[in-house]
């Protein structure tokens, strides 16, 4: 290896054992790194590493020291995320049930090492493990790279489509045949990932489960017009769409108690504009009318109804009744 390109070398694996090994709490000593270096093959002598961690200082990288003993100790404090980051990524990747319960162990001890050695044995001793309702589909992973690039592209996709039955078998939907859909957004929504698809049959929207979907792949045709209108405005849509079921999205003008100013701010967003008048409040709310509307609605009977449309009324008034039989 040329001089030139084995002082890069040597640079790179300086900065890699600072990264990795170092905090302000963990220096290296002077010697350490110098030993540290030589098991790697490098050679490295008090004198020249100075001059290396000077390098290093001129390239923005901030090796700080301090005293270990009679030698100087180095680290690097400064790391693209701090312990809370990193936390919370973690309790996010364990919060998501579509992550397997492998790909879940594999991620936490990725995002743990971005913070050193030092600080991913701190976040793990600190980590409680609380969601045991994980999906068990490992392939979900290939699913949504080829469900990205089918977005990059704007391509249709294929795929089966599956639920499970009471031994945890795959039963897939049409007798299975396939599904081709356009897609228009993956979206996270209460612990599970979707696709969001263009339905010429509903000219709106459809949702599918990324990880009930087997044997992905991109088709080599475009999506419609009206699949790419979808996706401009989909920002402001997934935001007040209710849930991921299908149905025809209606501003829906609710009643409701004081008390559950909280659970609508919870459903519908902090941004829902609300009218208070004593212990009532009236919120005008997007929302797709499906079975999962209408549970969640009958959860506050008596302290929350519709007021318009009258087409909700009447759905509402017809569910009443099915439940008071």
């Amino acid at each position: 290896m040329a001089q030139e390109n084995w002082q890069k070398y040597k640079l790179l694996k300086l900065l890699e054992l600072l990264r990795q090994e170092t905090d302000e709490q963990h220096p290296l000593a002077t010697s350490a790194l110098c030993n540290r270096l030589a098991e790697m093959g490098i050679s490295c002598e008090r004198r020249t590493l100075t001059k290396d961690i000077a390098v290093l200082n001129e390239l923005g990288y901030e090796v700080m020291w301090n005293w270990v003993g009679k030698e100087k100790g180095y680290y690097i404090e400064d790391r693209s995320f701090s312990v809370p980051e990193l936390k919370i990524l973690i309790d996010a990747v364990q919060a998501a049930s579509f992550i397997t319960d492998k790909k879940t162990a594999e991620l936490i001890d990725k995002i743990s090492e971005l913070g050193g050695t030092h600080k991913a044995d701190i976040l793990k001793s600190n980590m409680v493990c609380f969601n045991t309702r994980k999906h068990s589909n490992e392939s979900i992973y290939y699913n949504v790279g080829f469900l990205e690039d089918a977005l990059q592209q704007q391509k249709k996709v294929i795929f089966y489509y599956f639920d499970l039955n009471e031994n945890g078998e795959k039963i897939y939907r049409r007798e299975h045949h396939h599904y081709v859909v356009e897609p228009i957004a993956l979206v996270f929504n209460e612990d599970n990932y979707y696709l969001m698809v263009y339905s010429a049959r509903h000219d709106g929207t459809a949702n599918y489960r990324v990880d009930r979907m087997d044997h992905v792949e991109i088709v080599d045709e475009a999506i419609s017009e009206k699949a790419l209108a979808l996706r401009e405005g989909i920002d402001s849509y997934t935001e007040q769409a209710f849930k991921m079921y299908g149905g025809q999205p209606v501003d829906v003008v609710l009643e409701f108690d004081a008390k559950l100013i909280g659970v609508v701010y919870d459903k519908f967003g902090e941004d829902t504009k609300m009218i208070r008048s004593g212990e009532k409040c009236i919120a005008t709310v997007k929302v797709q009318i499906s079975p999962v509307f209408w549970g969640w609605l009958f959860q506050f009977a008596g302290q929350m109804k519709v007021l318009s449309p009258d087409t909700v009324i009447a759905d509402y008034k017809k569910h009443a009744a099915m439940l008071e039989e």
